[in-house]
């Protein structure tokens, strides 16, 4: 049996606690015996989420068991979090087997020493001032979560089920974490470099209206010649006039920003449809199942045949 401490304290955020608490309790109720859910606090008391939601923990951190899975999840209590919280992540946090946090647990656990020397993840709004104030990290904004030997950090709030469906699978094999995402109406399973975000979302909306058409004329065609050239001429741009002013008003460059629709097209119609992978290639702009395949495996870790075995919906039966 592994045990499964969750840290709680004010202000913690209620899903980045219940949404990987649901997993590996389903775990248990699948596999009785596999794992002990304890949560705690520092002096034992209830605490009061974000939402406002009060949560009881079983005991204080000081009386807690040894923990195999310590799991730290985010919250506005991280922004000025209880020194002593801080120093007992410090204290107790390099003997445990698998070291989890989700959301802006990542900073309690920067914050304590823990991450030093790592890769880490956290919520996309958060990443770039962890990286600021923790040089010593190597922040990666993009994926929903990322595994540095046995620390584990994940982005905001659902992905922390993501990461938990991963261990799950890794513990007790993938028959069972389906079982337990089928249960929760989510997929199984988001690979961990997929982005946190649609392409849409992850670019800035540009604030010229010429622009804003042609970043909504490629969301809807993703199909179509989209070169920059051919981009520039729908935005009345030179093309190096575009490519600059595209790049300075979203954050991205065409190209990228072209490439993240296109995956999402494909992904999405993977997912949805019954169309074959030719089919999709041509819809989505790559023009081969080759192109693709490549993109598919560069960017999610995943050829498209895998994708959509792994993340197409079971028909109900």
């Amino acid at each position: 049996m592994r045990t499964l401490l969750v840290v709680l304290f004010d202000e913690v955020q209620s899903l980045d606690v219940t949404g990987p608490v649901e997993v590996f309790a389903g775990a248990e109720a699948c596999c009785p015996g596999t794992y002990r859910l304890v949560t705690a606090s520092l002096d034992g008391a209830p605490v009061r989420s974000s939402s406002g939601l009060t949560l009881v923990p079983d005991l204080a951190l000081a009386d807690a068991p040894a923990a195999d899975i310590l799991l730290v999840p985010g919250g506005r209590g991280t922004r000025s979090p209880d020194p002593r919280l801080v120093d007992w992540l410090c204290e107790h946090g390099r003997g445990v087997g698998r070291l989890v946090s989700v959301c802006t647990g990542a900073i309690l656990l920067a914050r304590a020493g823990l991450l030093n020397g790592r890769r880490a993840t956290t919520h996309w709004a958060y990443c770039d001032t962890l990286a600021r104030h923790h040089p010593e990290i190597d922040i990666d904004p993009d994926p929903i979560y990322v595994r540095d030997g046995h620390v584990a950090t994940s982005a905001g709030v659902t992905s922390g089920i993501d990461l938990a469906l991963a261990l799950v699978e890794e513990d007790l094999g993938r028959e069972t974490a389906l079982t337990i995402a089928r249960h929760l109406v989510v997929f199984l399973r988001r690979p961990g470099n997929q982005a946190q975000f649609s392409a849409q979302l992850a670019a800035q909306t540009a604030r010229r209206e010429p622009l804003r058409e042609v970043q909504q004329w490629i969301t809807e065609h993703p199909g179509d010649d989209l070169c920059v050239e051919s981009l520039a001429a729908r935005a009345r741009l030179s093309p190096r006039h575009f490519a600059r002013a595209f790049r300075a008003e979203t954050g991205t460059t065409p190209g990228r920003f072209v490439d993240r629709v296109r995956l999402e097209h494909a992904r999405r119609l993977l997912e949805d449809t019954a169309d074959g992978v030719e089919e999709i290639s041509r819809a989505s702009g790559y023009g081969t199942p080759e192109a693709m395949r490549r993109a598919f495996v560069k960017a999610l870790g995943a050829a498209p045949a895998e994708y959509r075995r792994r993340f197409r919906p079971v028909p109900a039966h």
